[in-house]
């Protein structure tokens, strides 16, 4: 059997597994709590964005060079960790997929599959745009799933390189099971520090984070702004600006990547702090994530089909949301990583 043959059988196998898996825990029902669940299963080959993949570097030398804007890289082609040295490589790596959705127990990017937990949990945030009017009217409520998807690592696209993410195919978390992710008075336990940015002129410095994000990179000095998605606290899905799908499932999306560091989930892995392993980043920098939809529909080329967090959804939101068949979202997280490479 050829490597590709090997390669889709066990793709089938593992998303048959993962499907099982889930239906014994509880039992898959398309009916169960309101609204319908949307979505497909990740195609691993065709949905992927892989020149997101790029710039490559070697310290300061883009070996492989890209017009995605990348992060500053330590300047020396050579490093050392401990007392092994090794060479400075900069690359994005796809690492982990997330579901992004108004509707409770909703798995998106594992085909619509919507499961009935069994007990009254996480229904309370079913909630979308109001049509009534008024500030209501702005207002939606999201529920997150996050998924270990360490796509290089599974496919062998490159052979013992220890600077890759491994592991295989996992759900990670689900913030219905969070009661910090639906109340934003408890939320404040993990960020006190909203309420001194709770005023006009912090918001206002979120215009210039905007701009830089859509121009290039977003502003890390900024934490406190999600660029032109709006604030980033706080750090739930209660989005109270929300202008469509596809920027206020990317604000709740960057939120969640931010209180996973902030709860010392996530970690750093850009810069050279990270050529020696991860280090502790509780304060997110919004400069190592970019975020590439998968559902509806998946984007795979084009300048802004893997923005960074905070960039302007204008060039990004046509054909990306169907009515009723297609307002579930989908998106494949990419991490800038710098590693000394043996």
């Amino acid at each position: 059997m050829s490597r590709k043959n090997r390669l889709l059988t066990w793709i089938c196998c593992a998303l048959l597994a993962c499907s099982l898996s889930l239906a014994a825990a509880s039992p898959a029902q398309a009916s169960a709590g309101p609204g319908r669940c949307t979505g497909k299963f990740v195609n691993p080959i065709a949905d992927i964005c892989w020149s997101c993949l790029f710039p490559i570097s070697v310290g300061g030398l883009k070996i492989w060079p890209s017009s995605r804007p990348d992060t500053s890289n330590p300047t020396l082609p050579v490093c050392l960790c401990g007392l092994r040295p090794g060479i400075a490589m900069g690359f994005w790596e796809p690492v982990r997929l997330a579901d992004v959705s108004m509707k409770p127990w909703c798995f998106v990017n594992l085909g619509g599959m919507k499961l009935d937990p069994g007990f009254d949990i996480g229904f309370k945030s079913m909630a979308g745009p109001s049509a009534v009017g008024g500030a209501t009217q702005y207002n939606s409520q999201w529920h997150v799933h996050w998924y270990a998807y360490p796509l290089i690592y599974w496919m062998e696209i490159v052979a013992d390189f220890l600077c890759l993410e491994q592991g295989s195919v996992d759900i990670l978390y689900i913030t219905e099971i969070d009661p910090l992710w639906q109340d934003s008075e408890l939320t404040a336990i993990i960020n006190p520090e909203a309420v001194l940015f709770a005023n006009p002129l912090a918001l206002a410095a979120c215009a210039a984070d905007c701009v830089a994000a859509t121009a290039k990179l977003p502003t890390d000095e900024l934490f406190w702004c999600a660029g032109c998605q709006g604030s980033m606290y706080p750090l739930n899905g209660n989005v109270s600006a929300t202008i469509g799908h596809v920027q206020a499932s990317r604000l709740a999306l960057a939120r969640f990547s931010y209180k996973l560091h902030r709860e010392l989930v996530a970690w750093g892995t850009m810069g050279s702090k990270g050529l020696c392993g991860k280090y502790l980043m509780p304060v997110m920098r919004k400069q190592q994530y970019r975020f590439q939809a998968t559902n509806p529909n998946p984007q795979t080329k084009g300048r802004y089909a893997c923005a960074p967090i905070g960039a302007s959804t204008t060039f990004m939101s046509a054909g990306q949301v169907y009515p009723a068949i297609g307002e579930d979202m989908g998106y494949l997280v990419w991490r800038k990583r710098n590693c000394c490479a043996l």
